[in-house]
Protein backbone atom coordinates (compact mmCIF):
# COMPACT_ATOMS: atom_id res chain seq x y z
CA UNK A 1 0.00 0.00 0.00
CA UNK A 2 2.28 2.79 1.30
CA UNK A 3 5.91 1.75 1.57
CA UNK A 4 7.63 4.85 2.90
CA UNK A 5 6.44 6.70 5.96
CA UNK A 6 7.82 10.22 5.85
CA UNK A 7 5.70 13.35 6.07
CA UNK A 8 6.64 16.84 7.23
CA UNK A 9 3.63 19.15 7.75
CA UNK A 10 4.07 22.78 6.75
CA UNK A 11 1.99 25.72 5.54
CA UNK A 12 4.61 27.06 3.13
CA UNK A 13 7.25 25.31 1.06
CA UNK A 14 10.72 25.46 2.61
CA UNK A 15 13.15 27.60 0.66
CA UNK A 16 14.67 25.73 -2.25
CA UNK A 17 12.17 22.87 -2.12
CA UNK A 18 11.28 21.53 -5.58
CA UNK A 19 7.58 21.87 -6.42
CA UNK A 20 7.73 20.40 -9.91
CA UNK A 21 6.49 16.93 -8.94
CA UNK A 22 3.70 17.42 -6.40
CA UNK A 23 1.28 14.85 -5.03
CA UNK A 24 -2.43 15.44 -4.48
CA UNK A 25 -5.20 14.34 -2.14
CA UNK A 26 -8.68 14.91 -3.58
CA UNK A 27 -11.52 15.82 -1.19
CA UNK A 28 -15.25 16.36 -1.69
CA UNK A 29 -17.67 16.90 1.21
CA UNK A 30 -15.26 15.33 3.72
CA UNK A 31 -14.81 12.27 1.49
CA UNK A 32 -11.54 11.23 -0.11
CA UNK A 33 -10.99 9.93 -3.61
CA UNK A 34 -9.33 6.51 -3.34
CA UNK A 35 -8.33 3.68 -5.59
CA UNK A 36 -10.79 0.82 -5.26
CA UNK A 37 -9.88 -2.00 -2.86
CA UNK A 38 -6.74 -0.28 -1.63
CA UNK A 39 -7.71 2.97 0.09
CA UNK A 40 -4.67 4.64 -1.47
CA UNK A 41 -5.45 8.32 -1.91
CA UNK A 42 -2.23 10.01 -3.08
CA UNK A 43 -2.27 10.91 -6.76
CA UNK A 44 0.26 12.07 -9.31
CA UNK A 45 -0.87 15.13 -11.32
CA UNK A 46 -1.60 13.02 -14.42
CA UNK A 47 -3.73 10.63 -12.36
CA UNK A 48 -6.25 13.25 -11.30
CA UNK A 49 -9.78 13.02 -12.76
CA UNK A 50 -10.61 15.33 -15.63
CA UNK A 51 -11.98 18.72 -14.58
CA UNK A 52 -10.33 18.31 -11.21
CA UNK A 53 -8.52 21.64 -11.41
CA UNK A 54 -9.15 23.50 -8.19
CA UNK A 55 -7.48 25.60 -5.55
CA UNK A 56 -4.69 23.67 -3.90
CA UNK A 57 -3.76 23.80 -0.24
CA UNK A 58 -0.30 22.76 0.86
CA UNK A 59 -0.30 20.03 3.51
CA UNK A 60 3.44 19.47 3.76
CA UNK A 61 6.29 17.44 2.31
CA UNK A 62 5.70 13.74 1.64
CA UNK A 63 8.83 11.73 0.82
CA UNK A 64 10.54 14.90 -0.36
CA UNK A 65 7.61 16.01 -2.55
CA UNK A 66 5.10 18.79 -1.96
CA UNK A 67 1.71 17.35 -1.05
CA UNK A 68 -1.50 19.29 -1.65
CA UNK A 69 -5.19 18.88 -0.88
CA UNK A 70 -7.64 19.92 -3.56
CA UNK A 71 -11.43 20.08 -3.36
CA UNK A 72 -13.65 19.05 -6.26
CA UNK A 73 -17.33 18.45 -6.80
CA UNK A 74 -18.22 14.83 -6.11
CA UNK A 75 -20.56 14.85 -9.12
CA UNK A 76 -17.55 14.87 -11.46
CA UNK A 77 -17.38 11.62 -13.39
CA UNK A 78 -14.47 9.54 -12.15
CA UNK A 79 -12.86 6.40 -13.63
CA UNK A 80 -14.15 3.00 -12.56
CA UNK A 81 -10.99 2.21 -10.59
CA UNK A 82 -11.62 5.18 -8.26
CA UNK A 83 -14.29 5.76 -5.65
CA UNK A 84 -15.20 8.12 -2.80
CA UNK A 85 -14.60 6.91 0.73
CA UNK A 86 -15.48 8.35 4.11
CA UNK A 87 -12.46 9.39 6.16
CA UNK A 88 -13.51 7.09 9.01
CA UNK A 89 -13.25 4.06 6.71
CA UNK A 90 -9.47 4.60 6.51
CA UNK A 91 -8.99 3.94 10.22
CA UNK A 92 -8.55 0.21 9.77
CA UNK A 93 -6.93 0.21 6.34
CA UNK A 94 -3.99 2.65 6.51
CA UNK A 95 -1.26 3.34 9.05
CA UNK A 96 -1.26 6.26 11.49
CA UNK A 97 0.82 8.54 9.31
CA UNK A 98 -1.47 8.22 6.32
CA UNK A 99 -4.66 8.43 8.36
CA UNK A 100 -3.39 11.65 9.95
CA UNK A 101 -2.39 12.95 6.51
CA UNK A 102 -5.87 12.20 5.16
CA UNK A 103 -7.43 13.84 8.22
CA UNK A 104 -5.24 16.91 7.73
CA UNK A 105 -6.42 17.20 4.13
CA UNK A 106 -10.09 17.00 5.08
CA UNK A 107 -9.74 19.45 7.95
CA UNK A 108 -7.79 22.04 5.94
CA UNK A 109 -10.35 21.92 3.12
CA UNK A 110 -13.23 22.24 5.61
CA UNK A 111 -11.54 25.15 7.38
CA UNK A 112 -11.00 26.96 4.08
CA UNK A 113 -14.67 26.49 3.16
CA UNK A 114 -15.94 27.78 6.51
CA UNK A 115 -13.72 30.85 6.80
CA UNK A 116 -14.11 32.67 3.50
CA UNK A 117 -15.66 35.51 5.51
CA UNK A 118 -14.56 37.16 8.73
CA UNK A 119 -16.44 36.06 11.83
CA UNK A 120 -16.06 39.58 13.30
CA UNK A 121 -17.01 42.02 10.53
CA UNK A 122 -18.28 39.70 7.78
CA UNK A 123 -15.82 40.87 5.11
CA UNK A 124 -13.88 38.60 2.78
CA UNK A 125 -10.74 36.91 4.07
CA UNK A 126 -7.63 35.95 2.15
CA UNK A 127 -4.91 33.38 2.65
CA UNK A 128 -1.96 34.51 4.75
CA UNK A 129 1.21 33.58 2.88
CA UNK A 130 3.29 33.53 6.08
CA UNK A 131 1.46 30.82 8.04
CA UNK A 132 -1.66 28.65 8.12
CA UNK A 133 -4.25 31.36 8.59
CA UNK A 134 -6.78 33.49 6.77
CA UNK A 135 -6.71 37.25 7.29
CA UNK A 136 -9.69 39.59 7.13
CA UNK A 137 -9.14 42.20 4.43
CA UNK A 138 -10.95 44.83 6.51
CA UNK A 139 -10.19 44.34 10.22
CA UNK A 140 -7.08 42.12 9.94
CA UNK A 141 -8.53 39.40 12.18
CA UNK A 142 -6.49 36.22 11.72
CA UNK A 143 -8.26 32.88 11.78
CA UNK A 144 -6.39 29.58 12.23
CA UNK A 145 -7.65 26.02 11.87
CA UNK A 146 -9.30 25.10 15.14
CA UNK A 147 -8.14 22.08 17.10
CA UNK A 148 -10.23 21.08 20.11
CA UNK A 149 -8.31 19.21 22.86
CA UNK A 150 -10.09 16.23 24.41
CA UNK A 151 -9.16 13.89 27.23
CA UNK A 152 -9.80 10.16 27.01
CA UNK A 153 -9.17 7.80 29.92
CA UNK A 154 -9.28 4.12 30.83
CA UNK A 155 -9.88 3.79 34.58
CA UNK A 156 -8.50 0.63 36.14
CA UNK A 157 -9.29 -1.23 39.36
CA UNK A 158 -7.05 -4.25 39.71
CA UNK A 159 -7.71 -6.61 36.79
CA UNK A 160 -10.79 -4.64 35.73
CA UNK A 161 -11.21 -1.48 33.70
CA UNK A 162 -14.19 0.82 33.39
CA UNK A 163 -15.77 1.05 29.95
CA UNK A 164 -18.94 2.95 29.10
CA UNK A 165 -21.60 2.90 26.40
CA UNK A 166 -22.75 6.08 24.71
CA UNK A 167 -26.43 6.77 24.16
CA UNK A 168 -25.90 6.27 20.41
CA UNK A 169 -24.57 2.73 20.93
CA UNK A 170 -27.51 1.45 23.04
CA UNK A 171 -25.29 -0.75 25.19
CA UNK A 172 -23.92 -2.75 22.28
CA UNK A 173 -20.51 -1.12 22.21
CA UNK A 174 -18.24 0.16 24.98
CA UNK A 175 -15.30 2.54 25.04
CA UNK A 176 -13.16 4.73 27.29
CA UNK A 177 -14.56 7.90 28.84
CA UNK A 178 -13.79 11.07 26.92
CA UNK A 179 -14.65 14.76 26.91
CA UNK A 180 -13.56 18.21 25.77
CA UNK A 181 -11.19 20.44 27.71
CA UNK A 182 -13.00 23.65 28.62
CA UNK A 183 -11.55 27.20 28.66
CA UNK A 184 -9.43 27.78 31.74
CA UNK A 185 -8.98 24.07 32.49
CA UNK A 186 -5.85 21.98 32.65
CA UNK A 187 -5.99 18.60 30.94
CA UNK A 188 -5.85 16.93 34.35
CA UNK A 189 -8.74 18.91 35.81
CA UNK A 190 -10.79 18.23 32.67
CA UNK A 191 -10.22 14.51 33.13
CA UNK A 192 -11.34 14.58 36.77
CA UNK A 193 -14.40 16.65 35.86
CA UNK A 194 -15.47 14.45 32.95
CA UNK A 195 -15.15 11.26 34.98
CA UNK A 196 -17.18 12.72 37.83
CA UNK A 197 -19.86 14.12 35.48
CA UNK A 198 -20.26 10.96 33.41
CA UNK A 199 -19.93 8.15 35.97
CA UNK A 200 -19.65 9.78 39.42
CA UNK A 201 -16.19 8.43 40.30
CA UNK A 202 -13.00 9.90 41.68
CA UNK A 203 -9.73 8.77 40.11
CA UNK A 204 -6.05 8.96 41.00
CA UNK A 205 -2.59 8.26 39.54
CA UNK A 206 -3.10 9.82 36.14
CA UNK A 207 -0.56 8.49 33.63
CA UNK A 208 -0.24 10.06 30.22
CA UNK A 209 -0.34 7.42 27.47
CA UNK A 210 -0.29 9.25 24.13
CA UNK A 211 -2.26 11.39 21.70
CA UNK A 212 -4.11 11.04 18.41
CA UNK A 213 -5.44 13.59 15.94
CA UNK A 214 -9.15 12.85 15.56
CA UNK A 215 -10.58 14.70 12.55
CA UNK A 216 -14.28 14.19 13.38
CA UNK A 217 -14.36 17.11 12.92
CA UNK A 218 -11.18 18.49 14.56
CA UNK A 219 -10.10 17.09 17.93
CA UNK A 220 -6.76 16.21 19.47
CA UNK A 221 -7.27 13.25 21.79
CA UNK A 222 -5.00 13.10 24.86
CA UNK A 223 -5.01 9.62 26.36
CA UNK A 224 -4.52 8.64 30.01
CA UNK A 225 -4.67 5.67 32.31
CA UNK A 226 -6.00 6.37 35.80
CA UNK A 227 -6.78 4.24 38.83
CA UNK A 228 -10.07 4.11 40.69
CA UNK A 229 -10.08 6.10 43.95
CA UNK A 230 -13.64 6.19 45.28
CA UNK A 231 -17.32 6.30 44.47
CA UNK A 232 -20.01 4.13 42.91
CA UNK A 233 -20.83 4.16 39.22
CA UNK A 234 -23.67 6.57 38.50
CA UNK A 235 -24.11 7.21 34.78
CA UNK A 236 -25.39 10.59 33.70
CA UNK A 237 -28.04 9.01 31.40
CA UNK A 238 -27.36 11.81 28.97
CA UNK A 239 -24.16 11.01 27.12
CA UNK A 240 -23.53 7.76 29.01
CA UNK A 241 -26.28 5.18 29.37
CA UNK A 242 -24.27 2.23 30.72
CA UNK A 243 -20.91 1.73 32.42
CA UNK A 244 -19.33 -1.17 34.24
CA UNK A 245 -16.09 -2.79 35.34
CA UNK A 246 -14.79 -5.34 32.84
CA UNK A 247 -12.09 -7.94 33.51
CA UNK A 248 -9.15 -7.73 31.08
CA UNK A 249 -9.93 -11.16 29.59
CA UNK A 250 -13.70 -10.65 29.31
CA UNK A 251 -14.28 -7.35 27.53
CA UNK A 252 -17.40 -6.24 25.64
CA UNK A 253 -17.27 -5.07 21.99
CA UNK A 254 -14.92 -2.10 22.04
CA UNK A 255 -12.71 0.01 19.70
CA UNK A 256 -9.89 -1.51 17.70
CA UNK A 257 -6.19 -0.53 17.70
CA UNK A 258 -6.74 2.14 15.04
CA UNK A 259 -8.12 4.41 17.75
CA UNK A 260 -6.50 5.85 20.85
CA UNK A 261 -9.30 4.37 22.93
CA UNK A 262 -8.53 0.94 21.52
CA UNK A 263 -4.83 1.35 22.25
CA UNK A 264 -5.49 2.39 25.83
CA UNK A 265 -7.64 -0.69 26.34
CA UNK A 266 -5.14 -2.93 24.56
CA UNK A 267 -2.32 -1.64 26.76
CA UNK A 268 -4.34 -2.47 29.89
CA UNK A 269 -5.08 -5.98 28.58
CA UNK A 270 -1.48 -6.70 27.59
CA UNK A 271 -0.15 -5.56 30.95
CA UNK A 272 -2.38 -7.97 32.86
CA UNK A 273 -1.77 -10.81 30.44
CA UNK A 274 1.94 -10.34 30.94
CA UNK A 275 1.56 -10.21 34.74
CA UNK A 276 -0.50 -13.39 34.79
CA UNK A 277 1.93 -15.22 32.51
CA UNK A 278 4.77 -14.69 34.96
Amino acid sequence: MFEINEFYPCSALPEGKDNSHPLFIVVAHRKLLCRNNSRTFLFEPDQLPEKAESSRYLLGIYNGRACYAIEINDTIIIPDHLDWHELRSLLSSVDDLHFNLAGRAVQIIQWEREHQYCGCCGRLTSINEDDRSRICNECNLACYPRISPCVIVVITKGEHCLLASNARWEGGYYSALAGFVEPGETVESALHREVMEEVGLEVDNLQYFGSQPWPFPGQLMLGFHATYKSGDIQVDNDEITAADWWRYDDLPPCPGPGTLSGRLIQSFVERHRHDNDQ
